[in-house]
This record gives C-alpha cells, sequence and structure tokens, in this order.
C-alpha cells in the first residue's frame, strides 16, 4: 500500500500525489501493486492545525460557526488578526492543493511559468479531460485525441514534471471525479481551474472554481483571497426513495435560487435528510451549486462520507474524520444569511430547461409545458454521465431501467450515450455488466472525458439550425453549449430520468405514471430504478493513467514552438499609465445573458487554450448585440463598416483605441475559464461595465488588469449608447469603497456622467496599477 507518515497523535497523513487506489482485497492486489507505485509523499492531512484555527476564530467571533466557515476560516492565513465579516471582508487563505484540467492548464502553466519560480509550493494536479472529442467511442475517440493534441499534452506532462505537478494522462477521467476518488476529504481547501470543482462538497471538502491566475498565486505560495462567504443554509428532512434522486435537490434549488441567487455566497447543505443521500450523490448536488453562482456548496461529514473513503482506499482518513468530526459538522445554533427547507420525501423528479439550469419543471408537467412553448416533444438523443452524474450509483439506476426495458424487447428511441467519470468507474462497470446493459439497449460509451458536456460533440443527426430537444445528465445547458447548435434545447436531469426518456423518446412522458409498449404490444411501467451505492466487489482501478513527478524536475525541457498555433509564452500586459481612461469607445452593448461561454467559447476553440492570439479570435461572438439583435455582428466606429466582434476589436487596437465592454446581470455566469478575461484585455479592452458580475469572472478580470464595474444604479445601462465614448475618471485616488465616476460622450456632443461601483482591495488595485496580478507577482520577488 502507498506509504503512511503518522505522528503519534496521528493527526498528519502524508498522502500521494498519484491515483488514491488502494485496492485491499486480494483479487485486485495484482492491480494495485502497479497503481502503488505511482504515490509520493504530498498534501498532509491536518487536523489539529483545523482545530486550532477553529477554536481561535470561534473565540474571537464569539459566536457559533457554520460548517463552512470552519473549514474556510480553519485555513486563514493570519486567524488571529484577519478581519472576518461576512459578504464584506477579504480573507487571506492558504488552501491545501491545486487541480487543474487540461484545457485551463495550459494557461496556467504559462503563467506559472512566466513567474519565474522553481517548483510549486503545494501538491498540485492537471487532468487531462477537455481536449477529448466524442465522436465514434470512448477507444477510438480517445486515440484521436492523442494524436490531434499531441503538442499539448506533451507541453503539459513536461511543465508538470519540471514543477512538481501531477500529470493524469488523456483517458484518466474528468478532473471532479478523480478528486473524489483521491484528493477531496472532509475539511481539506482545494482550489480548481474549473467551475464545477465544488463537486468536492460531497466529501466535506470545500473546493472552490478559480481562473488560472488564482491558481498560479496558490502554486506560488501566495495567500489566496476570497470575499468572506455568506452562508446559505438548505435543511434537509425526509429521504430520498423511488424516481427521486440527489440531482433533483439541487434542479429544486436552481429553481428557488435561480442562477445568480448563490453569488457570494456558499451553500450548506444540513439536517436528518442528509443521511439518506450517498457521498457520490452529495457530490452531484454541490457540483451543479456552480449553476446558481454559488462560491461553492458542501455538506457535513458523515457515515456515507466515511464508507465511501474506506471503499477508495483511505480508511486512515475516515479514522482520523472520525476523531475530529466537531471540526466537520456545524456548529449547534449557527445562523445562515438564508434558510431553504426541503422535505425530500415530497421531493419529485425534475427537469430543467431549456437555455437555462435554474429553469425547472416537474417531470410530471415538462411535457405539457413543453407543448405550450413549442418545444420539441421528440428526443433526439439522451446523454448520460459527466462530472455531474458519473458515479457507480448513477450507472447503476440507468443500467436497472435500461435491463427492464431489454427484457420487454424495448431499445432506446433516442440516440444514447454514456460518459464514465473516471477510469475507475469505466473499468467497474465493465466488470459488473452496467456498461454492457447500456450498450445492448442502444448506448454509446464514450471516453472517460467531458466530451459533449463542454461541447466536445462531433453532432452530425442534425444540422446546425434545425429544432431539436436533448436531455442530459449534465450540469450546464446554455444555448449552443452542448453541440454548438442554437436550435438546440437542452434539458438537463438525473440520468435515471434521461434514461427512461432515451427509451421513451419524448418529453411528453412521466415514468412515474405513463406507460409503454413492449415488442409483443404489451402494456407496461418502469418500476423505479435501483443501484448500488459503491461495488461490492471494490473498484477495479483499470489503467495506469497517472505519471508521478520527479523529485528533481530542473533537467526537464519545456518546449514551445514559436511557430505553433496551439501553444503561446506569455507577453507581460502593460502596466496602468497613472491617468484616467479617457474616451474608451464602446465596443459592443451586450443584451441579456452573456455567461463564458457567450465571451469566450468552447467547443471547437478548446484547441488554441493555450494560444491567446489565436483564441482571441472568438471574443464575444456569441454575444448579441442590443443596436441590431445580431450576433457577432457590430459596428466598427471608425470605419463605419460592420463586422465581427474580435474584427473590430483588433482594428481599434491597431490603430490606437481602448475600448470597454458594456453588459447586463450576472455577466460572465458559467465556467471559470479565465480565457473570458485575457481575450479582452489581449485585444485592448479596459474595462467591463455591467448591472452584475458571476463571481469568478468578476475575479478573472481584476487579475488581468482590468475594471469590473457595476452600475450604482441599473437604470444607467440604458443611457449608454452603442456609439458612446466613455470616460473613467477618479483613478487617481483609486481606493476600496469609493465609486468612480464615468463620462459618457455621445455622438451628438452631448455628455452625463454616471457612478460606477467595484469591488477592488487594497491588494486588488495593486493588480490594476501593476497590468496584471502576474505583473505584480514579479514586481514583489525583484
Amino acid at each position: 500500500m502507498a506509504s503512511y507518515c503518522m505522528t503519534v497523535s496521528r493527526l498528519r497523513l502524508v498522502l500521494g500525489d498519484g491515483a488514491r487506489r488502494l485496492h485491499v482485497s486480494a483479487a485486485l492486489s495484482a492491480k494495485a501493486s502497479v497503481a502503488m507505485s505511482r504515490f509520493e509523499a504530498g498534501s498532509a492531512v491536518n487536523y489539529e492545525k483545523l482545530l486550532n484555527n477553529i477554536s481561535i476564530v470561534r473565540k474571537r467571533l464569539n459566536r457559533p460557526l457554520t460548517l463552512s466557515e470552519k473549514i474556510v476560516y480553519g485555513h486563514l492565513d493570519d486567524p488571529v488578526g484577519q478581519e472576518i465579516a461576512r459578504g464584506r471582508t477579504y480573507l487571506r487563505l492558504r488552501p491545501d492543493r491545486v487541480a487543474m484540467q487540461d484545457a485551463t492548464a495550459q494557461m496556467a502553466m504559462l503563467q506559472f511559468i512566466s513567474s519565474g519560480l522553481p517548483r510549486v509550493a503545494v501538491p498540485s494536479t492537471i487532468h487531462c479531460d477537455h481536449l477529448i472529442e466524442a465522436q465514434i467511442g470512448g477507444a477510438q475517440d480517445l486515440q484521436r485525441a492523442k494524436e490531434v493534441n499531441q503538442e499539448v499534452y506533451n507541453f503539459l506532462a513536461t511543465a508538470a514534471a519540471k514543477y512538481g505537478v501531477g500529470f493524469w494522462k488523456p483517458g484518466s477521467g474528468i478532473i471532479h471525479q478523480i478528486i473524489l476518488e483521491n484528493y477531496a476529504y472532509p475539511g481539506v481547501m482545494l482550489i480548481g481551474t474549473d467551475s464545477h470543482t465544488p463537486n468536492g462538497g460531497g466529501l466535506g471538502a470545500i473546493c472552490i472554481g478559480v481562473g488560472g491566475a488564482d491558481a498560479v498565486d496558490v502554486m506560488a505560495g501566495i495567500p489566496w483571497e476570497l470575499k468572506c462567504p455568506n452562508v446559505i443554509g438548505v435543511k434537509l428532512t425526509g429521504s430520498l426513495s423511488g424516481w427521486t434522486s440527489p440531482k433533483d435537490v439541487i434542479l429544486k434549488v436552481a429553481g428557488i435560487l435561480t442562477v445568480k441567487g448563490g453569488t457570494g455566497a456558499i451553500v450548506e447543505y444540513h439536517g436528518p435528510g442528509v443521511d439518506s443521500i450517498s457521498c457520490t450523490g452529495m457530490a452531484t448536488i454541490c457540483n451543479m451549486g456552480a449553476e446558481i453562482g454559488a462560491t461553492t456548496s458542501v455538506f457535513p461529514y458523515n457515515h456515507r462520507m466515511k464508507t465511501y473513503l474506506e471503499k477508495t482506499g483511505r480508511k486512515e482518513i475516515a479514522e482520523l474524520a472520525d476523531e475530529y468530526k466537531e471540526c466537520l459538522v456545524p456548529d449547534s445554533g449557527c445562523h445562515y444569511d438564508q434558510l431553504i427547507e426541503l422535505n425530500l420525501s415530497e421531493l419529485k423528479p425534475h427537469i430543467n430547461g431549456p437555455f437555462t439550469p435554474d429553469l425547472a419543471h416537474p417531470v410530471s408537467e415538462v411535457g405539457a409545458t413543453a407543448q405550450k412553448n413549442g418545444w420539441p416533444l421528440d428526443i433526439k438523443v439522451g446523454l448520460i454521465g459527466s462530472c455531474t452524474n458519473s458515479s457507480y450509483e448513477d450507472m447503476g439506476r440507468a443500467a436497472s431501467l435500461a435491463k427492464q426495458a431489454l427484457d420487454r424487447g424495448l431499445k432506446c428511441k433516442a440516440q444514447f450515450t454514456v460518459t464514465p467519470g473516471s477510469e475507475q468507474i469505466r473499468a467497474t462497470i465493465e466488470r459488473d455488466g452496467y456498461a454492457k446493459i447500456l450498450r445492448d439497449v442502444g448506448g454509446v460509451v464514450l471516453a472517460n472525458a467531458c466530451g459533449p458536456c463542454i461541447g466536445q460533440w462531433d453532432r452530425r443527426d442534425v444540422k446546425k439550425g434545425e429544432k431539436n430537444t436533448i436531455v442530459t445528465s449534465f450540469n450546464r445547458n446554455f444555448t449552443a453549449r452542448n453541440d454548438a447548435n442554437p436550435a438546440t434545447h437542452a434539458f438537463v436531469t438525473s440520468p435515471e430520468i434521461v434514461t427512461a426518456l432515451a427509451i421513451a423518446g419524448t418529453l411528453n412522458f412521466n415514468p412515474e405514471t405513463d406507460y409503454l409498449t413492449d415488442s409483443k404490444g404489451e402494456k407496461f411501467k418502469l418500476v423505479a430504478p435501483t443501484g448500488d451505492e459503491l461495488p461490492s466487489r471494490d473498484f477495479d482501478p483499470g489503467e495506469d493513467t497517472y505519471q508521478h513527478p520527479p523529485t528533481e524536475g530542473g533537467s526537464v525541457r519545456v518546449d514551445v514552438n514559436p511557430q505553433s498555433n496551439r501553444l503561446q509564452l506569455l507577453e507581460p500586459f502593460l502596466k496602468w499609465d497613472g491617468k484616467d481612461l479617457e474616451d474608451l469607445q464602446v465596443l459592443i452593448k451586450v443584451k441579456g445573458k452573456c455567461t463564458t461561454d457567450h465571451i469566450s467559447a468552447a467547443g471547437p476553440w478548446l484547441k488554441f487554450r493555450g494560444h491567446l492570439d489565436n483564441i482571441s479570435n472568438n471574443l464575444l461572438i456569441g454575444a448579441v448585440n442590443i443596436d441590431n439583435d445580431a450576433v457577432n455582428k457590430i459596428k466598427n466606429q471608425l470605419t463605419g463598416e460592420y463586422g465581427g466582434v474580435p474584427d473590430v476589436a483588433r482594428f481599434y487596437k491597431a490603430n490606437g483605441v481602448q475600448w470597454v465592454v458594456v453588459g447586463d446581470e450576472n455577466y460572465g455566469e458559467g465556467s471559470s475559464r479565465e480565457h473570458a478575461a485575457l481575450e479582452p484585455r489581449h485585444l485592448g479592452g479596459r474595462a467591463i461595465i455591467v448591472k452584475s458580475f458571476a463571481r469568478i469572472h468578476e475575479t478573472n478580470l481584476k487579475k488581468q488588469g482590468l475594471l469590473p464595474l457595476t452600475f450604482s444604479d441599473p437604470r444607467d445601462y440604458d443611457k449608454i449608447r452603442p456609439d458612446d465614448k466613455i470616460s473613467i475618471v477618479g483613478l487617481k485616488s483609486f481606493t476600496p469603497g469609493k465609486p468612480l465616476a464615468a463620462v459618457l460622450k455621445h455622438s451628438d456632443g452631448s455628455s452625463e456622467s454616471i457612478v460606477l461601483n467595484h469591488t477592488f482591495n487594497e491588494t486588488q488595485i495593486e493588480w490594476f496599477q501593476a497590468g496584471s496580478a502576474l505583473n505584480r507577482m514579479k514586481q514583489l520577488q525583484k
């Protein structure tokens, strides 16, 4: 087994930076011995330090603490002197580790290389899951991805080796499933360069999605800043049963809070209903908390987590968690800023969509709603898996329904795809027969990767612009998110509901009450799904897909070809010149929802994630221009001609014209992708002025030296005209809490002033003045 290093008090447990697959059964001993060669001394479970910090803060605040407060404040850089006020102060934290997926790791590692530091200061890993396109099937798609992305994979593997980062090769699985299986544990604080990092909250961890520049801070050993979160409590009573699944909890909560209702807050689940949810089910709920804008979500430590830790080879951590459970549950009498109560016994299966993950419908009503709204009833494709729902339990419950259909001579009427969350899950469902059942019912098992969930889907059954419906067990369903077709109506639900609807072939089917007709013409109802929480024979680890970082990586060479169209070394942004920003041209005034998918599209653009100039050609190409209700068609105010957003931005930059973007509510909702901040900075943008921001995107903009500003009066959005020039004044006295002013200069010669708010603290103002957070880091090294 992996070597453990315990102190007399059993407080420190050295974990490997490789897979945490400690299989103890005799049947798996041979595979386990191979896997164990990948471990190294790495992060440490230190509940003593966590307990000490919690005690200091509790004494200072003189009140009971929520679970999330315990873990967050337990990681304070200065628990004695740090000012703590929910929703107001910025906390300086010391996360335990960093995780990066391959699409975001490229820019994160390029920034780390630019920092000049020799090695990461905390255990860190890279996970190759985003660049594998779903086309034919798992093996073929994986092999094609290795060939197409060889240059990028080689860069990531060598950069990881040089700087002490663990590297999970293509085919390993989705980052969040790997983290749950290997690195998350109760009380840990982990940051990840993906918005669904909160998945780890299912194991009682505080796991937060960030941009690459934040990851660089932590990897550099610099305290990481986070605005002190508010805490939303969700009290669960009753118990899940029948067709209702953990996914329905977050689908219901999303309907209550909407896509921005959790912004600036941690969602903390508690109450007697928690114990009816499996550990991976809790992870599902936390994962999709990203869709309500929450900083993260978390569950209290319980026996379901203990069982999962033991089954994934971490019995020693479970024993430590038992000893320090007081640190891993909320204090009695703690206060929540908002409290939601859900009776799980009364909760019904839900399906959310289309086009937004907070449009919630009971499955029993979605058919009628679809008919009323003109949404296509026929389901073209059902897709299960993804980082949200690809556990052993998920696959088992879906397979139980597929088996019922097969026994009645039926197959899916819709196309059906299955995405295992990890190599361990894939190998185990193959061994236990679930994969065969899902194939037999008409399913295609895809690679262990993100695939269609993030737009990596070479879909050919419908033409672009053709109106159609798909149902998925994913987490996000923005316009064109999955297949680049804006006419695709995507609905999000549980894997079991996806499977049932794929068998029926229509949205107008409620599996709780409606009948199917079998191959003999007889009517029957599907019995509610069942599935084991965890495999009875332990997990099969599958293939060894982990690259252990060498003890000394100084001799490793990391090559970036200057002629590459996929990788590009970074040039530092110019620092602030000390003057107000005068006469910024409005590049585009965005109408309505503008997610990070609108700002920096994914899908085929993922191949340019390591090349800032090339990927900047997708800047805001999905945003709607309020001037003409068109997408990627704006007026070049210098020439009078219309062109694509990135083309006009490049023209302005080439002619020395700096610009600003004007947007609506919750601007930057969605992914953590910092390219949505890097691209406007690279092409000459200086400020983004909107009604409100999503948390991660606002931070990413600050990190790159841009000014994310909000209207003091949201109605001022209407005052800005698409051909305006805007001057942002007051920057010489730029201070925390003091608004800035903007002068709007209209083309008719008139002008007016408005007030703009900001959330910059003193450190973040230094980022702006230095030109970026990375520039500031370099200044401090001198």
